[in-house]
Formats: structure tokens, C-alpha cells, sequence
């Protein structure tokens, strides 16, 4: 059994296995694919292949779509050449499922895999073929926040885009001049329209990359090399479209417990690969069952029917709704409590914390008691149902590597948008809400204090996970906490002023009372 179109065709030795297969003519959609496609994605990682792709192969099967995807990568050139093309873009699917079950699909909605390198002369050539054709209606991105950035945190430019601004779209060297570059082919084909889609995981992906893209496009016409007229299409939004979308789906690293798991089924060939650049790829990818992906309806080429595979379509607003309520109440929130008390308990697992009768109580509590009574409904998602989802089914699935140590990185940058809007909630609606009825919140401050002496609750010390205000905020504790308190950039309100200084004082007080006593004072509230 191999993933390839070949070693897929005994379909009764796959189904026999437990494997759904594509129930498509793969010929025909190929060929249909490479005359007109519609969808081409930059980011051949395992979010990719674990959620997009299996969206498309679902559709394909359905009868819904009549072509398939194509994906290009544009930084790490060797997943293609060494992972898809071996395989014929096919590979496995691995569903996690809290029960501790899985489910195997071999997806294979991939027609066309390529390598974003202008110097690769065959690859870029179809994609400047690609971005030429009236057909393409939606550009997408999964390349990581840090994909669009022009510069670094010192404000340096990062590696060839200043060559890329100097020399205009022609063979470009980073990622984000190659992506205008083809964008600026399509340009000068006629000004034909097209959607550009980040889906990564970060708040206002679209104005992220919108932002990147108009930096290009302003150099370029500045310094007059390349065709006039180009920004104003960039900033046209019947021809040009920078969507925000909300994604959610948890894809670890292909783990070794599901290779085996798929070797004893009998598929050859399974080898994960790491590259030269330490991208780790396998022929399957393992995800969570659950997915979520919110899009702004702005495609004005038009688009495909993603919808009838479970993917929401609404306004601009409705967006910042379901991102507000993911990270702000219903599960980012409930990470960071698990991370700072896991830490300080000894967890290395956060679904093993969700065993923890005192953790899952407090965890539920800040949930459905502290957080959605100000949570923002967004209408097509009902909060309630998205946090019952995270408490049984998410967060305790055994098949999670997430740990505690892993969450509680950057904790510092991260407590202001989890739980500052609570409070600020509250704050605002003086008749129906009182700041000091909120427990688990400021318990959860207290916690990171606590967290930042780097003493588990049994006395010995532990590893803090890497934060850039970490030592900073170190030299607050324990003496000087009052000053940290006041700091409203990292808890989002000054706690003095918001009322809840003295709860989280008298919190951290009883968490360093001696070894037991953040179990205790977990265990009591």
C-alpha cells in the first residue's frame, strides 16, 4: 500500500483498512484543474493538507467542485520535491478523536503542487501561468504571521525584499515580493480580479496582508518600475480583496504513534523527512476533529461553494465577532489558566489536567460563569456550544500533545486580550455586573505570579518557558507586585484602578504559603 495515484487504485485493500478514499475522476479533475483553477494556496504545511485540502476533497466528492487545488510554497522549497511529488500530492489524514479513536482518509484534491522560487524556471513559469487565467477566484495563505513581515523587530528589512523594492516584479527573492509579483501579473492581463486570503492564525489576517501587499505596490510605482496604475488596483476592492478569516483546527506534528498506526496497516513509505531548513513532513498529517473557519464574504471573482463542507461566509464584523469570542472567552482564555497552573503542578500534558477535578471546575467556571455573560455573540457560532465543545471534546482529547510548558510561552503579551476584556466587560456594565464576583480571573494573575517565582507547588524548580518581558517582570516578584499590577499593557486594565488588585494580592499571598499550597488554594476555591 503506497500513497500515490498507482498504489490507491486497490481501493477494496484500502477500505478493507478502514480508509476513505477520493470517489472522483482524478483524471478529469486534474486535467480540468490545470486549464482553469480556481484556488491556489501558498503554505504546504500540515494545516494545508489537514483542513483545506480535506475541505476541497470533500466537495470533489460531492460533486460540488469539478476541480481541485494547487499549492505553492514559497519558503521551504523540499516539502515539494521531497514530500509531495514522491507521493502524487496524495497523503493521509489522521482524525484524532477524543474517544481515543481515529479516522483515516486519503486525500488526494491536490493537482498541482509547485515551488514559489523564481529561479525554478518551470515552476514559476505556471505560476505566472496560473495568475494570468480569468478562472483563479481566491489566492490563500497559511504561511505564519511572521510570513508578512517586511521587517524585523530591530525594523530591519528582512532578506531581499529591499531588492525585491528596488528591482519590481521581476524574479523576486521573499516571500511577500513573489506573491505581488504574480499578483502584478495578473495586473497587467487585464486587471483581473482575484480574492487574497490569509488564513493563519492571527487576528486581522487580511489587513496583515493587505498591509505587506500595498507596501510593494507603494514602492514600486514610487520608484516607477513597474506598470502605473497597479496600486490603485491593489487598493481596488471590486478587483483586489484582502478578507479577514478566523481559523481553528489544532495540527500537531506528525507523530510517530500514528505512523505506526498506519504502518501496520501496511502503507510503505511513511518516513518523515526534515529538512534542510527543520521542516518536519510526513506523507500523513494527524488533526483534531474539530474545525472552525469564518471568512468576509468578499470575492470579487466569485467563489466557490465551501459553505456546503461546514465553512462559514459573513460580513467584516461578524469575523471580529467569532475571533473575539475564541480569544477572548471561549478557549484561549481556558489554555492559559491550564498552562500557568499545569506549570506550577507538574503537568507535561494539558488533557491530562482536564482529569483534575479541581482544574476542570475552575476551568468550566471561568468559562460559562466568568466569561460569557460578556461575551460577544456572533450569531453564526452560539458561544455556549463553542465552549462546550472546548471542555469535552478539545481540550481533554488524549491524542493532544499540547502542554502546559508550550502554552505558557510569551504568557506576558498574552493576558491583556484573555481576560483584560473580560474585566473591561464588567467594568462597563456597572447594573448587571460586578468586578468583584469575578474569582477565577484575578485567581489566574495570581497564578502567573506565582508561576514567574519558577517554584512548582512541590518545592523544586522548573523551566520557565520563554517570554520577552520575562525577566522584566521577574524583578516584580515577590516584593514590588503592586508596581506590576498598576502595568495595564500586560493586564489590559491598571488592577488598582478596575478593583481587583487586592483579590489577586491576597491570591498570591496563599499560593506561596509553603509547598501544597497552590493545590489548596485551587482545591478550596
Amino acid at each position: 500500500m503506497k500513497l500515490t495515484i498507482e498504489g490507491i487504485k486497490n481501493t477494496e485493500e484500502w477500505e478493507s483498512k478502514g480508509y476513505s478514499l477520493p470517489k472522483f475522476d482524478r483524471a478529469a479533475v486534474e486535467a480540468a484543474t490545470k486549464a482553469e483553477p480556481f484556488w491556489i494556496h501558498f503554505g504546504a504545511g500540515n494545516i494545508f493538507r489537514a483542513f483545506q485540502a480535506n475541505v476541497v476533497q470533500e466537495l470533489l466528492n460531492k460533486g460540488v467542485l469539478d476541480r481541485g487545488l494547487v499549492v505553492a510554497e514559497g519558503y521551504d522549497y523540499e516539502i515539494i520535491e521531497k514530500m509531495y511529488r514522491p507521493h502524487d500530492n496524495i497523503g493521509a489524514l489522521v482524525t484524532l478523536k477524543s474517544s481515543g479513536s481515529v479516522e483515516k482518509t486519503v486525500v488526494g484534491s491536490i493537482m498541482e503542487s509547485l515551488a514559489a522560487d523564481s529561479d525554478n524556471e518551470k515552476d514559476w513559469a505556471r505560476l505566472l501561468e496560473i495568475f494570468r487565467n480569468p478562472s483563479l477566484q481566491m489566492v490563500t495563505f497559511t504561511i505564519t504571521e511572521k510570513g508578512y513581515l517586511l521587517k524585523n523587530a530591530a525594523g530591519v528589512m528582512m532578506p531581499g525584499v529591499e531588492d525585491d523594492f528596488a528591482a519590481g516584479p521581476v524574479l523576486p527573492k521573499s516571500y511577500i515580493g513573489k506573491v505581488v509579483t504574480l499578483l502584478h501579473e495578473r495586473y497587467v492581463n487585464g486587471e483581473l480580479p482575484v480574492a487574497m486570503v490569509s488564513m493563519d492564525n492571527c487576528s486581522h489576517n487580511g489587513d496583515k496582508l493587505y498591509a505587506a501587499v500595498n507596501e510593494f505596490a507603494t514602492e514600486w510605482e514610487n520608484r516607477g518600475v513597474c506598470k502605473p496604475g497597479f496600486l490603485d488596483y491593489v487598493n481596488n476592492n471590486s478587483k483586489v480583496s484582502f478578507p479577514w478569516t478566523m481559523i481553528d483546527k489544532i495540527t500537531p506534528r506528525p507523530d510517530a504513534k500514528i505512523e505506526k498506526i498506519l504502518s501496520d496497516d501496511g502503507i510503505e513509505q511513511l518516513e518523515p523527512v526534515i529538512t534542510s531548513k527543520k521542516t518536519y513532513v510526513a506523507p500523513f498529517v494527524n488533526a483534531e476533529e474539530c474545525q472552525y473557519l469564518v471568512i468576509e464574504d468578499s470575492f470579487p471573482n466569485g467563489r466557490p461553494e465551501l459553505e456546503k463542507a461546514g465553512l462559514y461566509f459573513t460580513d467584516r464584523a461578524t469575523v471580529d465577532k467569532v475571533e473575539k469570542m475564541k480569544v477572548c472567552t471561549c478557549l484561549n482564555p481556558l489554555h492559559t489558566f491550564l498552562a500557568v497552573s499545569g506549570c506550577l503542578l507538574g503537568y507535561t500534558l494539558i488533557a491530562d489536567e482536564m482529569k483534575d477535578a479541581d482544574l476542570l471546575r475552575l476551568v468550566k467556571r471561568l468559562g460559562y460563569e466568568e466569561g460569557l455573560p460578556v461575551v460577544v455573540d456572533p450569531g453564526i457560532i452560539k458561544p455556549r456550544d463553542f465552549i462546550d465543545e472546548v471542555v469535552n471534546i478539545r481540550i481533554p482529547n488524549p491524542f493532544m500533545p499540547d502542554t502546559p510548558q508550550r502554552i505558557a510561552c510569551d504568557t506576558s503579551q498574552k493576558l491583556s486580550i484573555r481576560f483584560g476584556e473580560t474585566i473591561k466587560g464588567y467594568l462597563a456594565r456597572p447594573n448587571e455586573l460586578k468586578v468583584s464576583d469575578l474569582k477565577v480571573v484575578p485567581l489566574v494573575f495570581a497564578l502567573w505570579l506565582r508561576y514567574l517565582t519558577g517554584i512548582g507547588d512541590d518545592g523544586n524548580p522548573f523551566e520557565l518557558s520563554p517570554d520577552p518581558l520575562l525577566e522584566e517582570c521577574r524583578k516584580y516578584v515577590p516584593e514590588d507586585i503592586d508596581s506590576l499590577l498598576h502595568r495595564k499593557e500586560i493586564f489590559g486594565v491598571d488592577l488598582f484602578e478596575a478593583g481587583l488588585a487586592d483579590t489577586v494580592k491576597s491570591y498570591f499571598a496563599q499560593l506561596n504559603a509553603g509547598n501544597g499550597a497552590v493545590r489548596k488554594v485551587l482545591s478550596e476555591l
